[in-house]
């Protein structure tokens, strides 16, 4: 297990790249929370890779492979990161070091390591040197959800990595769009069901096939809460997660989103969309509910997200879904107070359970005029 400096240092450097995340990891049962941190600050890591600007598309691909390698294989050296850590380095008077992009963000063009990301990218060596001390059973679970998490990284790469300024290129089906919040969210699921089940509660009786299918789609939940939140900047930048043959029956082109007056003409579709998403939260809800009562942390740790992405999409739902200007926000204070309802109503379980119906019916609040929620 990590000793308590490597715990330290996790904390750390999540605390810089993160803020939801960061107050999920603090939350969670010491038995799980390093593991949980460190993983997640390698698929951040590796994001920060495919998502920067920095370097040409051939040279993130291969620091990503060189990322990857060195994750499934200690035996392999450490990928040469300088050229990402000083772009980031470049950056520090012009952003504050808790700025936090969108983690899973769909990684093409875009922009610059942060000064915190590329701190993270600086002591990498010393992430993946944690990563080797965990038990042999943690290790391989880890490296797995790293190998999905990063093989998704890629695909997202070359599928709209050399998409010409002006045009969009968009998803073929659904089943592509299944099998990309699998590889960047689902699989996460996947992985902190096996960790925590092994960890945690071992013994229960959980029906453990619906429990890992619930777990998988509370991933996919919160990745497709992220897509469609994030649709009219990712068009701007020539990707389109909404699926061509689901625009080709309303008579649309993937470009044609560009223009946002064509909303109404995509709107059901949108909906639909939102629809999933619920339905996937709803899902990672009944996975909360079935995780054992006395393991207080844990659910809280799960609640949050589910929470925070039902409040979300109830203001994604009233709101414009194809003007870049309007970016949907779950403040602070709203954070806060989630955060606070969840716990002090935790003793009480007829209204705990509850706690999802009411996020995902509570009415917006005004939008942000910047930032995102994640």
């Amino acid at each position: 297990m990590a000793t308590n400096s490597q715990d330290q240092e996790v904390i750390r450097l999540l605390h810089g790249v993160s803020r939801s995340f960061y107050l999920t990891v603090r939350v969670l049962p010491h038995a799980v929370r390093s593991q949980i941190g460190l993983a997640y600050l390698l698929a951040r890591a590796a994001d920060t890779i495919a998502d920067t600007d920095a370097a040409p598309l051939e040279e993130r691909l291969h620091a990503l492979d060189r990322l990857r390698e060195r994750i499934l294989d200690p035996k392999k050296p450490p990928p040469d990161l300088k050229r990402f850590v000083a772009e980031g380095q470049k950056n520090t008077a012009k952003q504050p070091p808790t700025s936090e992009p969108s983690p899973h963000s769909r990684s093409v063009e875009g922009r610059s390591p942060t000064p915190s990301e590329a701190d993270l990218l600086a002591h990498i060596q010393g992430v993946l040197r944690i990563l080797d001390e965990f038990p042999i059973e943690d290790q391989n679970l880890i490296r797995a959800v790293l190998s999905t998490i990063t093989s998704g990284q890629e695909l997202d790469l070359q599928r709209f990595g050399r998409v010409a300024p002006g045009n969009v290129v968009a998803l073929e089906n659904d089943v592509d769009l299944d099998d990309y919040t699998y590889r960047v969210a689902g699989c996460v699921g996947e992985f902190w069901t096996k960790l925590c089940r092994g960890r945690l509660f071992p013994h229960e009786k959980i029906d453990n096939a619906v429990f890992l299918r619930n777990g998988i789609r509370f991933g996919k939940g919160l990745q497709l809460v992220n897509v469609l939140r994030d649709l009219p900047r990712d068009l701007r930048l020539g990707r389109c997660y909404l699926p061509l043959d689901r625009l080709a029956l309303l008579g649309v082109a993937p470009a044609e989103l560009l223009d946002r007056q064509l909303e109404p003409k995509i709107r059901s579709l949108y909906d639909t969309y939102l629809d999933r998403a619920r339905e996937h939260l709803r899902a990672g809800w009944d996975y909360t509910l079935a995780i054992p009562y006395r393991c207080v942390r844990l659910r809280l740790a799960c609640a949050w997200p589910i929470l925070i992405g039902m409040q979300t999409l109830a203001k994604l739902g009233s709101r414009p879904c194809l003007d870049p200007e309007l970016l949907v926000k779950v403040s602070r204070s709203e954070l806060r107070s989630l955060i606070i309802r969840s716990s002090i109503t935790y003793p009480l379980p007829w209204i705990w359970k509850n706690l999802c119906h009411n996020a995902e019916t509570s009415p917006s609040k005004p939008i942000a005029s910047k930032g995102i929620f994640q």
